[in-house]
């Protein structure tokens, strides 16, 4: 009951009521001793309902403070409308004020309305005062009662301190289950296995869990979202005892709850965690520490509706898990749910076959979701009269709108080809939150620019006319957030008028009135923005108008020009100078940006003190720049990407008479594509201070860079390096870190590589499990493989290699590689067959290998006999295109998913499923599958 219970209402009530009754031509000295008794008591309602809200024993006990609460309640929310009315006719308003200016006859037809309004005020007939006086008066009559129920809730307070009821679910089961057996057994044959190496299942669902009885000594315990760590121990020690444990400190509880597991075999199930805690991990840890005593082969369940919940819990054990999620139920199974709930104390529900056929229909449109289930078979159970169970999902929706005037937030699912919401969504004015999941939906209501509290505006669909959108959706003043499908907002004339929008990407500019730049002026709230199509700024003064600077919130930005056709260069650079984004920027990306000189406000004086935050940046197709900001310098920079700039000599260059340059000392990941001038990371002559170059890479790519003379030394972070079309004959690794933590290495499209040294770093890349070489036709050596890696146990631990060439699978070290899981042979239009040499290697792998890829191979006719002889092997894929291939070798028994796609029609024809000649030499494999 908490979370309706919001003080700043009453507040904002006893401020609008003096402050309405100002206005007004005679004092309401009654009312005015309403509101001065209201805000004596406010703080003493607060005070019972903060406590009484979370008590629902205390509730229940005492039916005159439950009364007494819900009408509190229904005071409230009728405040909180009227309060609404008077706010959207603020709005509404000034919507109006901001029009044309009308004709004469309007102009006095107003005056009329004007004083018509004043003299009904003078006779106190005002409608607006007559609503706010009525709600005034009844929350008052409601708070003068308050005195009583504080003096209980005093009484009480101390005895009902610990307890923590919300959300309670027992270890007993409510009903019998359904359509849940195959996960049952699943979790009844994870506990039982003996391993100590599993240790928790992180699942959802708490029915499947209540139908679970194996290990003797058993705990449950209902966390939900009141997380104390007292109170669960204490929870689990009383499930143990059977009775309520009275002790007051965590080392107490914690004790007495190691000596009862201890070396003892028990079954701990943690239902329905909600709080992620990821503030205070401790408290988890506090909570589990006393089960480390208990013995090998106990079990922890865990249920919860949240991933990070799940995550969290497996970090804190520090043990293998096993995640298990429920998926939705099959249609057969939600139909049987749904009939239990609609046809619930029906003594013969075989009667209503039209009705069950009516049922078998609706379960098709649930996705097999059991909560839809229960919550629709309750609601058809109300009437079993056809008409209420077949009734128009449009006209339902007209009658929700006709009661819901109240609505704060609506969400519209449509079970049903829904393509239009009815205008009556207009009647609710206090709505703040719309999502809409109709595809087929062909336009917003008219009516919805009316809603001017609306905050949040949300329906992805597929792309519809222009006359989709509403042509005044402007009037939504108060909006926050809009998804729309494609780029709806670049539709909206006079933009600039929704100044409570956060988020705008993106916006397409045009030399039109209503989506100019100048449009972007007042909108200060904006925290993420894309401008597009900025060729359309016709020079500076337009483009310093959006006042970029001033946008406090803004995070992230993107600028935009919308092709790279030849213009005015002075232009781009122009606007680009006066869209200097505000000091608080973390994220800037520039595109198709045509100025040879990168923006002032970037350049070396003036970096630090404009963007000194920023945390990623991306340049990309800016073809005419030809010297780069001096990124280097950037104390918070982690992510840069630069792509498609063909002038770009250098990094990093000199700059007013420095002779080093600053070494990106946070970058983490660097990004770089097409930039074919680019010779050296630094111009010459001008080392990196300290001798060290991204100290904290993570990850680096470089892609089609032909003058780049050598990696830069490698950092000793590095775990992701992808190198593409280089001209390099070799690749060095120059680092001074032993071992190297590289993790991923791929290197492909450089076709005059001659040698990649893996041999030769062996012992420093033992981090290494991810290896890419394809497209190299030239390489003819690994590195170096001496006989003393060998001895001193020196392979590589590959987990997955992807080649195009099988012959590297013969140069050491791969030659002697024994811990492979997964291969991928693909791009290869002359692999013809696979050599004796080739064949035996796969033997090597026979007991590690479980997954084998063979793809566009144009030419390949046979597989690997050897294949038989993988007794690890998994899965196997076959295709897309290899269409030469027209049987395949013995596989292996272990087999069990093979697919094949784009082989030779001769192949299917012998495997198919009904009478091919070859079927039985694959019939033991569980999941076969063809696609052609």
């Amino acid at each position: 009951m908490a979370e309706w219970f919001g003080a700043p209402i009453i507040e904002k009530l006893i401020n609008t009521g003096f402050q309405y009754l100002g206005d007004q031509v005679r004092w309401q000295t009654g009312m005015k001793e309403e509101l001065e008794r209201l805000r004596e008591n406010h703080p003493k309602i607060q005070a019972v309902v903060n406590f009484a809200s979370s008590q629902e024993q205390i509730r229940d006990r005492n039916p005159a403070l439950n009364e007494w609460l819900w009408q509190l309640r229904d005071a409230i929310d009728e405040a909180d409308d009227v309060l609404d009315d008077l706010e959207y006719m603020k709005l509404e308003k000034q919507l109006t004020k901001d029009k044309k200016q009308r004709k004469v006859r309007s102009i006095m037809k107003s005056i009329n309305k004007r004083l018509v309004k004043i003299a009904k005020r003078a006779l106190k007939i005002d409608p607006n005062l007559k609503k706010l006086k009525a709600v005034v008066q009844k929350l008052d009559r409601v708070s003068t009662t308050v005195d009583t129920f504080l003096y209980l809730v005093r009484e009480l307070k101390q005895e009902h301190q610990e307890q923590q009821l919300e959300r309670e679910t027992g270890s007993l089961p409510t009903n019998d289950l359904i359509g849940r057996d195959e996960q049952k057994d699943f979790v009844m044959q994870w506990l039982r296995k003996l391993s100590n190496e599993e240790h928790q299942a992180l699942v959802n669902g708490t029915d499947l869990y209540r139908n679970i009885s194996l290990l003797s000594i058993k705990m449950w315990v209902c966390v939900s979202n009141n997380f104390d760590v007292k109170k669960v121990i204490a929870d689990m020690l009383e499930s143990l005892k059977n009775e309520r444990i009275h002790l007051e400190t965590l080392d107490t509880l914690q004790n007495n709850l190691r000596t009862e597991i201890m070396s003892k075999k028990f079954l701990l199930i943690l239902d329905d965690i909600w709080e992620e805690e990821k503030q205070d991990i401790s408290k988890w840890e506090k909570v589990l520490a006393p089960l480390a005593y208990g013995k090998i082969g106990s079990r922890i369940l865990v249920t919860t509706r949240m991933d990070s919940v799940a995550m969290m819990i497996a970090k804190v054990i520090k043990k293998n898990t096993k995640i298990f999620r429920l998926e939705g139920l099959q249609e057969y199974q939600c139909l049987q749910l749904l009939n239990s709930h609609a046809f619930a104390d029906v003594e013969n529900p075989n009667d209503y076959q039209r009705l069950r056929s009516i049922a078998g229909e609706i379960v098709k449109k649930l996705s097999g979701s059991p909560l839809a289930a229960k919550v629709i078979g309750g609601v058809l159970n109300s009437s079993l009269d056809e008409r209420h169970w077949t009734k128009d999902l449009c006209n339902a929706l007209i009658e929700i709108f006709k009661v819901s005037r109240s609505l704060r937030l609506l969400y519209i699912c449509s079970l049903e080809d829904l393509k239009i919401i009815p205008e009556e969504i207009g009647n609710l004015i206090h709505l703040r939150y719309l999502k809409i999941d109709c595809y087929d939906l062909t336009m917003l209501p008219r009516s919805l620019s009316n809603l001017y509290h609306l905050q949040y505006l949300i329906h992805y669909g597929h792309t519809v006319g222009d006359d989709f959108l509403l042509s005044d959706i402007s009037n939504l003043l108060n909006l926050r957030y809009m998804g729309l499908p494609v780029n709806y907002i670049s539709l909206i004339c006079g933009i600039g008028k929704l100044k409570s929008l956060q988020e705008m990407y993106m916006f397409d500019l045009r030399d039109t009135s209503g989506y100019r730049i100048g449009e972007l002026e007042n909108m200060n709230d904006l925290c993420k923005l894309g401008i597009n199509c900025l060729e359309n700024v016709k020079d500076a003064e337009e483009a310093s108008s959006a006042k970029l600077s001033a946008k406090w919130r803004l995070t992230d930005l993107t600028l935009c020009w919308s092709n790279t056709d030849s213009r005015n260069i002075d232009l781009d650079e122009n606007v680009l100078n006066n869209l200097q984004p505000p000091k608080c920027l973390r994220n800037l990306s520039i595109k198709r940006y045509m100025g040879a000189r990168s923006a002032i406000w970037m350049n070396n004086v003036n970096l630090l003190s404009n963007i000194e935050k920023i945390e990623k940046i991306e340049f990309t197709d800016c073809l005419e720049c030809e010297t780069l900001p001096p990124f280097g310098q950037l104390p918070f920079l982690k992510s840069l990407t630069l792509s498609n700039m063909p002038k770009v000599k250098w990094l990093e260059s000199k700059f007013n008479g420095n002779d080093k340059c600053h070494a990106f000392p946070t970058l983490e990941v660097l990004h770089i594509s097409y930039l074919k001038a680019l010779e050296d990371w630094f111009e010459a002559g001008v080392p990196a201070e300290d001798g060290c170059l991204f100290p904290c890479l993570i990850e680096l790519e470089l892609f089609d860079c032909p003058k780049l003379k050598e990696l830069p030394s490698l950092p000793s972070v590095l775990k992701s390096l992808r190198i593409e079309s280089t001209g390099w004959t070799t690749l060095n690794f120059c680092s001074n870190s032993n071992p190297i933590p590289l993790e991923t290495l791929e290197v492909f499209h450089c076709p005059n590589i001659t040698s990649l040294p893996l041999a030769d770093e062996i012992a420093r890349l033992a981090a290494l499990r991810y290896l890419e070489i394809r497209y190299c036709p030239n390489l003819i050596s690994l590195g170096r493989y001496r006989q003393v890696e060998t001895t001193n146990n020196c392979h590589l631990m590959l987990s997955v290699l992807e080649i195009s060439d099988p012959s590297v699978l013969l140069m050491e070290p791969l030659r002697s590689i024994a811990s492979l899981k997964k291969l991928i042979i693909e791009n290869n239009d002359e692999l013809v067959s696979f050599t004796n040499e080739a064949e035996q290697w796969f033997l090597k792998v026979r007991s590690s290998l479980s997954e084998l890829r063979f793809s566009d191979l144009k030419s390949l006719q046979s597989l690997p006999s050897s294949l038989e002889s993988l007794f690890s092997l998994k899965k196997l894929y076959i295709g897309y295109d290899v269409p030469m291939l027209r049987e395949l070798p013995n596989l292996p028994s272990s087999l069990e998913y093979l697919y094949i796609w784009g082989c030779h029609p001769e192949l299917k024809e012998l495997y198919r499923e009904d009478g091919g000649f070859d079927r039985h030499k694959i019939a033991h494999i569980p999941h076969i599958q063809f696609v052609y």
